[in-house]
């Protein structure tokens, strides 16, 4: 028996009680420089297929590449982030295998010279414990092109009619960061799997050097599952699961793997080492080619790439601009708001603590910039059917409308309004109030005109706050809210309607 006939997985603590897993995870992160790793071709998301190639990304005859110097800063960054050091010489190598979204039949990458090396992350788990994951390297490569497969209803190969290629990712910088093997973590592993993709993905963010968008395949996560039984000493053959694209996948596509592992090991079975494809819909993995080993890859270096040779004191200059972990960062922030942990957790969760956080460096006090992203301009980005980073509306701005709500130029009514004229396009705070006329009114005579046309409208009214029901007011405070569009400033108004009325007596 082999994998390919898969008995039915055991949980993560039935597995646990015979077997020690071992995880590797690798993970592929594309990095958003303007143009591509190895040509002059545009890096961009979405665009029309086959649109950004040249000979050099197609693999023409005569071509030759050139490295991106702001993809080797990228690696740097993201080495120094995982307290990696960063080699002296490291140079490129062909690494061969055919694959039909390989224009070249060879990915140029780094093999026994990676550009950082021996590292490790740190990873916050759920109940505020920590764990080490070490890291062995991150190299530098070429990301391949992609294959669309139509005619199917899943997307996928099986049941597709023909298959298209787009070129136009082929050539993108691509940083793989591989662990070196995660062991002890018992039924903990596809809790701590998940940890480290999402603690690496933040970490990866705050550099800037990549969007880490799994949905889009801008970081996508290879996770090598394998099981040793109990007082062994020797790992079991490893299946890795490719191109997992969610957080909560990478744990689903883990917590599987180990299940079906031992019911295949305690039926008698043998794994197979070939890759494997995880199905969202279903939360299980099934078999993709036999995988390769370092052999079969025939390593050997890129005759047209000179080595990378970054200079010691370059290397310290960017180590210096690194920004606060994330983790770390939080915890600051949680501590300099005062906010609960449910707090900071529906900040986190809701994608607004960066916004939130940029809002109050911007000026706003943090209590008001909390209130703006999680309230009203969240409504507003699942009304969009969009992230909330990307409305219209900048940190900046945001700040502005709550600078004029504080300084009465904007009621909080009139504040909605300009904010939705900023994301309609209209242009910053300033620009919305002066086109659409929002600015409050302060002018006392205009105010006061506006109250004695009211009360005159409702005699009654007027009467019953003469006789000491002023609750009453609220009528004509309405009415003159009315009559100004909302741009009255209603305490005031409220002040000039018993002004008026105890003047008439």
């Amino acid at each position: 028996m082999t994998s390919t006939v898969d008995a039915a997985p055991y949980t993560v603590e039935e597995v646990c009680e015979r077997f020690d897993p071992v995880m590797g995870l690798e993970v592929h992160v594309e990095l958003n420089t303007a143009t591509k790793m190895f040509c002059g071709c545009r890096n961009e998301f979405g665009a029309e297929p086959n649109t950004h190639v040249c000979p050099v990304c197609l693999g023409l005859p005569g071509s030759l590449p050139r490295v991106n110097a702001r993809a080797v800063e990228g690696a740097v960054k993201i080495g120094l982030a995982l307290n990696c050091q960063v080699r002296e010489r490291s140079g490129f190598a062909r690494k061969n295998y055919f694959y039909p979204d390989m224009p070249k039949n060879f990915q140029i990458s780094q093999y026994d010279d990676p550009i950082v090396f021996d590292g490790h992350l740190d990873v916050p788990l759920d109940d505020g414990s920590t764990w080490r994951v070490e890291i062995e390297r991150a190299h530098m490569e070429e990301d391949t092109g992609k294959s669309l497969h139509m005619g199917g209803a899943t997307g996928r190969i099986h049941g597709a009619s023909y298959s298209l290629l787009d070129y136009n990712r082929a050539g993108v910088p691509l940083i793989e960061i591989v662990t070196r093997p995660i062991l002890g973590a018992g039924t903990r592993a596809p809790e701590i799997a998940r940890a480290y993709v999402s603690a690496l993905r933040d970490v990866i963010q705050g550099l800037g050097v990549s969007d880490v968008r799994m949905d889009q395949g801008s970081m996508r996560c290879d996770a090598n599952v394998s099981l040793m039984p109990k007082g062994a000493t020797e790992f079991g053959t490893r299946t890795e699961t490719k191109n997992v694209n969610s957080l909560r996948s990478v744990e689903r596509a883990v917590r599987y793997e180990m299940g079906r592992h031992a019911g295949v090991l305690l039926s008698g079975g043998t794994i197979t080492q070939e890759t494997r494809h995880f199905d969202e819909q279903s939360g299980t993995t099934s078999a993709g080619r036999p995988k390769e080993t370092f052999a079969d890859y025939r390593f050997f270096p890129e005759p047209d790439l000179v080595p990378i040779e970054p200079s010691a004191a370059w290397v310290e200059e960017l180590r210096a601009g690194l920004p606060e972990r994330p983790w770390e960062r939080r915890a600051r922030i949680q501590t300099e708001w005062g906010i609960s942990d449910e707090e900071l957790r529906d900040l986190v969760n809701a994608g607004a603590l960066d916004l939130v956080a940029d809002t109050v460096e911007a000026g706003a006090p943090a209590e008001s910039a909390r209130s703006w992203w999680v309230s009203y301009l969240t409504q507003q980005a699942n009304t969009a059917g969009v992230e909330l980073a990307e409305l219209a509306i900048t940190p900046a701005d945001v700040a502005r409308v709550i600078a004029l709500v504080a300084e009465g130029t904007l009621t909080n009514k009139l504040a909605r309004q300009v904010v939705d004229g900023v994301l309609a396009g209209e242009g910053a705070p300033d620009d919305v109030v002066a086109g659409r006329g929002l600015a409050v009114v302060s002018d006392d005579s205009a105010l006061t005109a506006a109250v004695d046309e009211a009360l005159a409208a409702q005699p009654a009214i007027a009467e019953k706050i003469r006789s000491g029901k002023t609750k009453a007011a609220g009528a004509i405070v309405g009415a003159v809210m009315k009559a100004t569009r909302g741009q009255a400033d209603a305490a005031r108004v409220q002040s000039l309607v018993l002004e008026r009325v105890a003047a008439g007596s």
